[in-house]
């Protein structure tokens, strides 16, 4: 356990290097497993989360090695259809996108897999990816019905499904594709919320027949499966939800510049940005392009008088993972910000909205916490001078780490440790720009 103390800083400024996206990362390996030749992946994201991934695969006889030299990942491909039954436990760690895509990789494959994973990852929902699947054939073994550690029975018989998705799921729905992958027929998605689409746009880069079509009910995802995917060339670009700490501290901080380059800008990704401009957070977006079926653009955040919104319910799915952080440019804001249909913060790695009102609480923030909505009551400059409980969640010791860098007084974060799910050098980075922070071992 690693306790760090956050102080005031006078500002932050210059160029802030982001580590690769976690969720290009992710399905780059999975993807890339799923080829024909090798696969060469320039930029993965080298966090516990992804590791976990690498190891799963290997477990199911993927071939997978990094060349120290130039840091790329090769993956040798086993075509899709071609796993092998592991001998071992698939245990996940702390990552819920590694589990869930994972079991709709393996769902069609004619064996049984046991998937398992930390404390917290065993306490968080699966059920919305079993149901799916269990329509699409597979099987299940549950000591607790909808947890880990959790049994899949496989099969190469798998039918496809017409799936409407009740609640917007970007990893529900790249489950049920990397099932329909090795399905015989047409596998469809229908959203009636659009959620990132990153898997989509890498079938697409690897050979898939994919296509998107908008229908009566939303957008629909067809997928003809058993396709012969081929190897290519990923380049992962920086993580936005990364990124959000730095743009927020910047926004946050007066004096403040920073410029972030190669970030992923998919517009399923980027409510973020649109809400901080909302609030008056000044932003340049430069540079844009398109890199594997991906947006990328370099992102320049600067100070702004920030005030407060309403962000409503329809905007969740583009910035799920954002709102510990946004909470933050919300508790520096002037007026009120109000986030609305957020429910789904309650079965991340923490019950976020319990655990960032508990925070801000403590910070002498007003804040209003109800089942499936947050109001933060903004102040000039917090107070600090408070420890935060972050019940093992990275982005809320990020997120609090970044607020007692304006505070009046230090902000200690129990644990920093589990950053290295999803962003190993953050504090190296922060500080590289004017971050002060302080550390003790516990």
């Amino acid at each position: 356990m690693i306790t760090v103390t956050s102080h005031f800083s006078e500002k932050v400024v210059g160029e802030a290097l982001i580590p690769g996206d976690k969720s290009i990362s992710h399905r780059s390996l999975m993807i890339g497993a799923s080829a024909i030749g090798e696969t060469k992946v320039k930029g993965l994201l080298e966090s516990d989360d992804v590791i976990a991934t690498v190891h799963a695969l290997r477990c199911l006889g993927v071939d997978i090695e990094k060349d120290e030299k130039n840091g790329v990942w090769i993956i040798s491909g086993r075509g899709v259809g071609g796993l092998s039954q592991s001998n071992k436990i698939l245990d996940l760690g702390n990552s819920g996108t590694a589990a869930r895509l994972l079991m709709g990789m393996v769902a069609s494959h004619p064996f049984s897999t046991l998937f398992s994973g930390d404390s917290s990852l065993c306490s968080r929902p699966m059920d919305r990816v079993l149901n799916p699947l269990k329509r699409m054939g597979a099987q299940f073994g549950e000591l607790n019905i909808g947890y880990l550690p959790i049994t899949v029975f496989g099969t190469d018989l798998l039918k496809p499904i017409t799936e409407v998705l009740k609640t917007p799921s970007a990893q529900v729905k790249s489950a049920i594709l990397l099932a329909g992958l090795n399905t015989i027929g047409k596998t469809t998605i229908i959203e009636k919320q659009s959620t990132r689409d990153h898997t989509e746009n890498m079938l697409l880069d690897f050979g898939a027949e994919l296509v998107v079509e908008e229908t009566e009910e939303g957008k629909a995802v067809i997928l003809t499966g058993q396709p012969e995917l081929l190897a290519n060339n990923v380049y992962v670009p920086a993580d936005l939800s990364s990124a959000a700490f730095i743009i927020v501290a910047a926004i946050i901080i007066p004096g403040s510049s920073v410029l972030i380059r190669n970030v992923c800008l998919n517009d399923g990704r980027t409510g973020i940005l649109e809400t901080l401009r909302e609030m008056g957070g000044k932003l340049e977006i430069q540079n844009i392009r398109e890199s594997g079926g991906e947006r990328v653009g370099d992102v320049l955040a600067s100070y702004s008088n920030l005030s407060g919104v309403t962000v409503p319910a329809s905007r969740a799915p583009s910035m799920i993972d954002e709102y510990p952080i946004l909470s933050i440019a919300a508790a520096c804001a002037s007026g009120k910000t109000i986030f609305e249909g957020v429910s789904e913060l309650r079965v991340k790695e923490s019950d976020r909205l319990a655990t960032v009102s508990l925070g801000l609480n403590s910070c002498n923030i007003k804040v209003l916490e109800t089942e499936d909505s947050l109001t933060i009551n903004g102040v000039d400059v917090p107070e600090g001078g408070c420890k935060i409980m972050t019940n093992g969640d990275h982005r809320i010791a990020m997120a609090f780490l970044v607020l007692g860098m304006i505070a009046k007084k230090p902000i200690t974060v129990d644990d920093v440790s589990m950053i290295e799910t999803s962003f190993p050098k953050f504090l190296d980075t922060m500080e590289n720009i004017g971050a002060k922070f302080s550390r003790e071992k516990g």
